[in-house]
């Protein structure tokens, strides 16, 4: 492990790192890149990641989508698999919004499975009774699609970007 940095109990999400022989030796061309990613010889993958009782790891989100609100981390892959299990969705993505009180709060984009209706304000009432209260993303907003990039990924960037300009026009943040 790096210096200052603790192995993480279970349950408890972390930071990923690996070292090994098949692991990277760096990016090519890119020494300052490789310095932060590499440490003592531990790649940080950027993964947040748990591990359960039995060693088993599983990947949760990624560092640069956690998001800190009022003090408390969280992380958007969890807040999805919960709106995920809403009847009437059928894909969402949750990004972080800057907040002048909270620092940052959550905003979330739902697609509707076909034939479904439901509202943002019915979504977050669900949502009230599935995961903690500072959990539930401070905007939800019914869409038709997510902005997807050519191999379908979501483009969360997009998203963080209209946030801001909503923010911007209604004087929020």
């Amino acid at each position: 492990m790096t210096n200052g940095e603790q192995v993480c109990g279970p349950g408890e999400p972390g930071e990923l790192l690996i070292a090994g022989a098949s692991v990277t030796p760096g990016y090519w061309n890119q020494p300052e890149a490789t310095a932060q990613a590499i440490k003592d010889g531990w790649l940080h993958t950027g993964d947040i990641a748990v591990k359960d009782k039995d060693d088993h790891i599983r990947t949760v989100d990624r560092t640069k989508d956690m998001y800190i609100s009022g003090g408390e981390n969280i992380y958007p892959a969890e807040v999805e698999e919960a709106l995920y299990h809403h009847p009437a969705v059928a894909e969402v993505a949750v990004v972080d919004v800057p907040d002048q009180r909270w620092g940052e709060t959550g905003a979330a984009w739902i697609v509707l499975a076909p034939g479904s209706e439901s509202s943002p304000g019915e979504i977050r009432s669900w949502a009230r009774e599935h995961i903690a209260a500072f959990k539930i993303p401070r905007d939800i907003r019914v869409v038709d699609a997510l902005p997807r990039n050519a191999t379908g990924k979501v483009v969360k960037s997009e998203l963080r970007n209209q946030a801001a300009a909503d923010a911007d026009t209604t004087g929020r943040q």
